[in-house]
């Protein structure tokens, strides 16, 4: 699954497109690499968020096409 849509799906961020853009100016950054929208995350991924003055890691523990509002937390883990 394309990092932008898992994290739009996760609900880590609102809109796949606000996503696609924090990817593209490095606020985001996959195993500590600047990445595109396009990588494909895979389960042990490690994502770094810089938003605003927050930085929140997490690690990717499962990917799933659909999710519920309940098992979203499933997904992955804050570090």
């Amino acid at each position: 699954m394309r990092l932008d849509k898992y994290l739009k799906l996760t609900r880590i961020v609102k809109r796949r497109e606000v996503a696609k853009v924090l990817i593209e100016e490095g606020s985001i950054k996959a195993n500590n690499k600047v990445v595109k929208p396009s990588y494909e995350v895979k389960i042990g991924d490690i994502v770094n968020l810089k938003l605003g003055k927050r930085e929140i890691i997490i690690k990717i523990k499962d990917i799933k096409e659909v999710v519920g509002k309940k098992n979203v937390d499933t997904l992955y883990e804050i570090i």
